[in-house]
């Protein structure tokens, strides 16, 4: 069976930079950062002080019953408010006739951590008894989707992939089997994370995976590629598409962003943190990707590198791409917008696959902040510090997550 095309009409964020996609847009191309002091609790107990926080609005007006509003942990808060932005984004309309059609891929990578932790901290203080009546609910990974499908009305399928960064890459990549396929006419599809409290970071300080050495200024602290990177800055948000069949798109007059052509998949059988040695499974999953495409290499323009900073990954994934793309890689331009917007674990993919439809619309590609100190082993056109001019067809987004799990997507320029 021919695969249907799978249009981007609909796009939905909120992050360190603010509510809505265009603070992000704005923040990234201009190539700044909104990585701080963390703020809601003390963070000087820890090695690292740092992060590109969530700051929610009222949210009330994104929900049906604003009293729901109350009961939901802001994981999932932030999952509906970015899945209504982009619903309106897309003016597609869920109705008796096409709800069925309409499916909800949106995971998170660990899920309601600040739940997990008041609730057990509660329990051991106080007594199992006193446990909140919404806490299952609530430390849910799969929630999200839940109370999106509850908020929109959308009775296709509704899953959440769960494979730590990867999470938001698989999800829309899946979504975009079920449209192809022709299974369903949209989905509502990609990740929500806000694992920034004291377990969290207090568990990524302990495996040394964030940077403590710019503590005292905060928005130096990510810096992919760069030979001074110690770690990654930790960041949290949501970034939701609408994914629609290409002919019921234009059918209904839809602004159609880009076009997500291609999706790849691949584990690496190898350690539960650290990437196989020269990348092997993200090469697999940038093959996967090219292949599913039906494209050579040479016709991807702009990677947006998985680039979380740390000394191993950046190496790694640097040796994987010139695997994949030979002499063509020093023709590439490879970003990493985790300089800016931290590394939003889950939901990295799917704020990191707007930079890609966006370097698309805006014809330049966002930087990598940070770059001062060049790495031999990272010898890449890494976008330093400043947007470049742009006109390629396709975009590639990375991401790999621990486990060994790993989603690669293709984007195509809307024609």
């Amino acid at each position: 069976m021919e695969k249907l095309r799978v249009a981007v009409t609909g796009i939905g964020a909120i992050t360190g930079f603010g509510v809505g996609t265009q603070p992000l847009v704005d923040g990234m191309f201009a190539g700044r950062s909104c990585v701080k002091r963390l703020e809601r609790f003390d963070p000087t107990p820890f090695s690292s002080h740092i992060g590109a926080e969530v700051t929610l609005p009222d949210a009330a007006p994104y929900f049906t019953n604003p009293r729901e509003a109350r009961r939901y942990e802001t994981n999932i808060v932030q999952g509906v408010i970015a899945a209504k932005l982009a619903m309106e984004d897309s003016g597609l309309a869920i109705t008796e006739d096409n709800r069925a059609k309409v499916g909800i891929y949106v995971g998170s990578g660990i899920g309601g951590l600040i739940t997990l932790q008041e609730e057990i901290y509660k329990a051991h203080e106080k007594g199992g008894q006193r446990v909140s009546p919404f806490f299952i609910v609530n430390a849910l990974a799969n929630m999200p989707a839940g109370v999106i499908s509850c908020e929109t009305g959308a009775m296709g399928p509704c899953f959440a992939v769960v494979s730590a960064c990867a999470t938001s890459g698989h999800c829309l990549g899946e979504a975009m089997r079920e449209i192809q396929w022709g299974r369903t006419v949209a989905m509502i599809a990609g990740g929500t994370e806000r694992a920034i409290t004291e377990v969290g970071l207090g568990g990524f300080c302990s495996m040394k995976a964030v940077t403590s050495d710019f503590n005292d200024e905060p928005e130096r602290g990510s810096r992919p590629f760069d030979a001074k990177r110690s770690g990654f800055v930790m960041g949290e948000g949501a970034g939701i598409f609408i994914l629609e069949e290409w002919e019921h798109a234009t059918a209904r007059g839809a602004r159609i962003y880009a076009e997500l052509v291609g999706y790849g998949a691949s584990a690496d059988a190898h350690h539960v943190t650290a990437p196989a040695p020269q990348g092997l499974g993200a090469q697999l999953a940038m093959r996967s990707c090219l292949e599913d495409a039906g494209i050579a290499p040479e016709q991807v323009g702009y990677i947006n590198a998985h680039g979380t900073s740390t000394p191993l990954n950046d190496k790694t994934e640097t040796e994987a791409i010139k695997h994949v793309f030979g002499a063509h890689a020093y023709k590439l331009l490879v970003s990493s917008t985790k300089s800016m917007h931290g590394h939003i674990l889950g939901g990295a993919a799917a704020i990191e696959s707007i930079a890609c439809v966006y370097a698309l619309l805006r014809n330049e590609v966002p930087p990598t902040i940070n770059y001062e100190n060049p790495d031999p082993e990272c010898d890449l056109n890494y976008v330093p510090n400043k947007a470049q001019p742009w006109h390629g067809e396709y975009a590639m987004c990375n991401t790999f997550g621990f486990g060994g799990q790993n989603a690669v997507l293709l984007f195509k320029r809307a024609s």
